[in-house]
């Protein structure tokens, strides 16, 4: 079972967040694949598999592969769990029928990481996220089984065969199963060694061909190949992914990814433990595919216990930043590398074969596009590009699939679920307040006669006291006094008409904005430019040498009027807004073209708003 201390991550592809497309992609099964290439797809980017003719036999049945994964409830996920959720995503593109089992009760079983007071609270909050984040990679989750371990793994007959299998099987070979998964003490719980075992049954109480999760269980899942036929039950196959490592300031523990145990049964897929340039990749893999020696090395995994080096599902934009730029990482070393082992393990098969673009300065070269994960290493190894900029690239990367997560998070319920699930943990800062949800208000109490009124709360500085409008640029002409600064009429719907001067039109023509929805903020204190009044300022983006500016759009069909608003900064804007200066300074373009506050799109109910080609740009 995946918990955030032993992480079920496997690299694969995704239909997903692109360079220039969308957040998501819908993934639909193809049926006019064949045989081959649904094994491929099936295998590809895999650690190891055990059982690959198996895996061709069912397919070339006609029927599909029955897969399931388990994760426990234990602590919070990470940025690992997409690893999985996009390997899920190719299962479904196979055709695969796919069950997800929440493990409440191995959480509660191993080494008691989770209470069983917590259990149904943790439960609900691994649900909401997994759910969220299949949804992020475009995976269909109403294709999707999910089920709770104690739904079945307390009936009479699932007993039973525990016990029966109990009475097969050694202290050693309990303890042995379980080593890299469950919690090691000296004095281990006779929970913790029951632990493989269930995790056994639960291939035959599913009703599975196979099983899924990461290369940490393959103890476990080579106990159930030998034991569940010893109590009449046939051996399954099963599917192994790479870990993630840790974003660790130390230089990374790094060791040689060991061959695997000898067995009959083992089949090592083509792009397993060390891909190399020679190997044969399957459809859309060229990116797990290279001459990596980081690839064919084992480093220590991301682990929920070591703060530090683990990005949580919901740490904020800042959080994140701080986390990557932390993260050990040498000029040239490619051998020691946690970010490139993420970017080969994550965000590459998130892209699908589209470029993954660092945000760079025109002074070092400008924006970087690397086709695949190979190229991103030479470029790398021969230091054509630098950790500043390796780690601005993922960072940007990180918070743009993180986005929609964060966004569920941010009502009054979900919170709460938060710190009852983890009553020891601060609650993510993604609180908004009551009169954001309509929520009651209560009546403030009267101030006792004799003591100063209590002063109002401090509006936080983000973002959200930005009134972001979309407008419709009516007519757009140059300004009678300035041949730099066009006059705009733009409509903005509920809220009536404006006129704006914007210092555009060194850098584009009239017929370029006329007709145009843009974005604009609307709360400035209207002001005269060259003796026209103007009520609101367009955003647009520029290049450090404002040689190149280029306008922010919203999608075009985005209601004219509506508010853009930002994942994770919800909160009412200021009458008019005095603080721009300290705001607009963590405005820029990321690279997917989006403009971004802190690293999170700016976003209306239509889509993210962009910019034409302007990557790593400041927005004002």
């Amino acid at each position: 079972m995946t918990d955030t201390s032993a992480t079920t991550a496997t690299a694969t592809a995704t239909a997903t967040t692109t360079a220039a497309a969308s957040t998501s992609t819908t993934v639909v099964s193809t049926p006019s694949l064949s045989v081959d290439e649904k094994v491929a797809l099936i295998t590809r980017n895999l650690q190891e598999v055990i059982g690959t003719e198996q895996v061709r036999a069912i397919v070339q049945e006609g029927r599909p592969l029955k897969i399931y994964w388990g994760t426990a409830p234990t602590g919070k996920p990470h940025i690992g769990y997409f690893v999985p959720t996009t390997k899920i995503a190719d299962f479904l593109k196979a055709g695969c029928e796919v069950t997800i089992l929440f493990a409440d009760l191995h959480a509660f079983l191993d080494n008691l990481k989770t209470s069983w007071d917590l259990l149904t609270f943790r439960t609900q909050y691994y649900e909401i996220v997994i759910k969220g984040l299949l949804e992020s990679v475009g995976a269909p989750i109403e294709r999707l089984k999910f089920v709770r371990g104690t739904d079945f793994q307390l009936s009479r007959d699932y007993t039973l065969d525990m016990y029966k299998l109990a009475s097969k099987s050694t202290l050693h070979d309990a303890k042995k199963a379980g080593a890299e998964v469950v919690k090691q003490v000296d004095n281990p719980l006779m929970s913790g060694l029951m632990y493989p075992l269930l995790q056994a049954l639960d291939e035959q109480y599913l009703g599975v061909d196979a099983q899924f999760g990461g290369v940490d269980q393959r103890k476990i899942f080579m106990f159930a190949e030998e034991n569940l036929p010893v109590i009449g039950y046939k051996k399954r196959i099963h599917l192994m992914n790479a870990m993630v490592p840790g974003f660790s300031a130390a230089r990374p523990v790094v060791t040689s990814t060991p061959a695997p145990e000898s067995t009959a049964a083992t089949t090592t897929t083509p792009a397993a433990t060390a891909p190399t340039s020679t190997t044969p990749a399957t459809p859309s893999t060229a990116s797990a595919a290279s001459t990596s020696a980081a690839s064919a090395l084992t480093y220590e995994k991301m682990s929920a216990s070591t703060t530090d080096s683990k990005i949580d599902l919901l740490d904020d934009p800042a959080t994140v930043m701080k986390k990557v730029s932390k993260a050990f990482c040498e000029p040239g070393n490619i051998r020691e590398n946690a970010l490139l082992v993420f970017c080969r393990l994550v965000l590459f098969p998130l892209l699908d074969g589209k470029p993954l673009v660092i945000p760079r300065a025109d002074k070092y070269g400008g924006p970087i596009s690397l086709t695949d994960y190979a190229e991103l290493e030479t470029a790398f190894g021969a230091q054509k590009l630098f950790p500043p900029d390796l780690k601005l690239g993922v960072h940007t990367y990180i918070n743009h699939f993180l986005a929609p997560i964060r966004a569920k998070f941010t009502t009054p319920e979900l919170q709460q679920l938060v710190a009852k699930a983890y009553p020891n943990d601060p609650v993510p800062v993604l609180t908004s307040t009551p009169e954001t949800h309509g929520a009651a208000v209560a009546k403030p109490k009267a101030t006792p006669k004799g003591k100063p009124a209590a002063k109002p709360a401090e509006k936080p500085m983000d973002i959200s006291r930005a009134n972001l409008l979309v407008g419709l640029i009516e007519k757009c002409e140059k300004h009678p006094g300035a041949d730099s600064l066009f006059v705009e009429t733009v409509d903005f719907g509920p809220h009536g008409k404006a006129t704006v001067v914007s210092g555009l039109a060194n850098f584009m023509k009239p017929e370029d904005l006329t007709g145009k929805r843009a974005v604009f903020l609307k709360n400035l204190k209207p002001s005269k430019l060259r003796g026209v009044m103007s009520e609101a300022m367009i955003l647009a983006a520029s290049n450090p040498e404002h040689t190149q500016v280029e306008v922010v759009f919203p999608p075009a069909d985005t209601p004219i009027g509506e508010r853009v608003t930002v994942a994770g900064f919800p909160g009412e804007p200021d009458d008019v807004l005095k603080v721009w200066d300290k705001i607009q300074p963590d405005l820029s373009t990321s690279t997917t073209l989006s403009a971004t506050y802190k690293g999170v799109p700016l976003a209306t109910s239509r889509g993210e708003c962009k910019v034409r080609s302007l990557v790593g740009a400041n927005v004002k």
